[in-house]
């Protein structure tokens, strides 16, 4: 997963004015031109507030593990999580941390030309300069030692990660990492965890990897002990 370990964090973007951002078990780093952490302290307060009262009124939801239909009068991080799941094929609660970290992100990008919000390993970004995220994938020989170019553009992406080995995320699969490049960091949480589920061996990873193409994400890349699979527009590089 893109595991930003504590001791890494402040590594990750010395350009920007980095600092995290925790709400109750939500704990965010946040990369911005200057401090906003009492603007995104304030809408991850909103937005952690408006998934529980939605699973207080809908408790299954918290555990479905297939898509949800959306209704207009839900939330709109509600509302993100039940798109992305829908088209990935997955519950919604896969993609909460991402969609968390979108709509920290967009608001963010009200103050700031440049954002990246980590949330759990899965990242929005909006940057004008390329920046490079490590890859944690449990025990694989690749684990911290490979990391994903975080691209500039005027649109910005999500970069999120599932894994079968680490982590106390459900995961069917037993891949030490699948990182996801999509549009919205959203669809690239749920993505992840979807090809994630049906990586179960190691002979499984070009399967997952046509699953990627079939979700039409951006970029998709596979660890599994010591075999690498990517397809799309992904790039890697060592770390040192």
């Amino acid at each position: 997963m893109l595991y930003i370990r504590r001791n890494y964090r402040n590594k990750v973007s010395a350009d920007l004015t980095n600092y995290e951002v925790r709400w109750k078990e939500t704990d965010l780093f946040v990369s911005t031109k200057r401090d906003c952490s009492k603007q995104a302290y304030s809408v991850l307060k909103k937005l952690r507030f408006q998934v529980e009262d939605y699973i207080k009124k809908y408790p299954e939801f918290r555990t479905k593990m297939e898509p949800e239909r959306v209704v207009e009068s839900m939330p709109e991080v509600i509302k993100k999580m039940v798109n992305a799941s829908k088209k990935a094929g997955v519950g919604p609660m896969a993609a909460v941390a991402g969609a968390i970290a979108e709509e920290v992100g967009l608001d963010l990008m009200k103050y700031s030309n440049e954002v990246i919000v980590e949330n759990g390993g899965d990242i929005f970004s909006k940057i004008d300069s390329q920046k490079t995220v490590a890859i944690f994938a449990g025990k694989s020989p690749f684990s911290m030692k490979i990391g994903v170019k975080l691209k500039p553009g005027k649109i910005p992406f999500g970069v999120c990660a599932s894994s079968g080995t680490v982590g106390h995320s459900i995961s069917y699969g037993n891949a030490d990492a699948v990182v996801c490049i999509s549009p919205g960091a959203a669809q690239a949480d749920a993505s992840a965890t979807a090809i994630g589920n049906i990586v179960i061996k190691k002979v499984d990873l070009n399967k997952g990897l046509e699953y990627a193409s079939k979700l039409g994400v951006s970029g998709c890349l596979i660890i599994f002990g010591d075999k690498i699979g990517m397809i799309g527009d992904i790039e890697i590089c060592k770390i040192h």
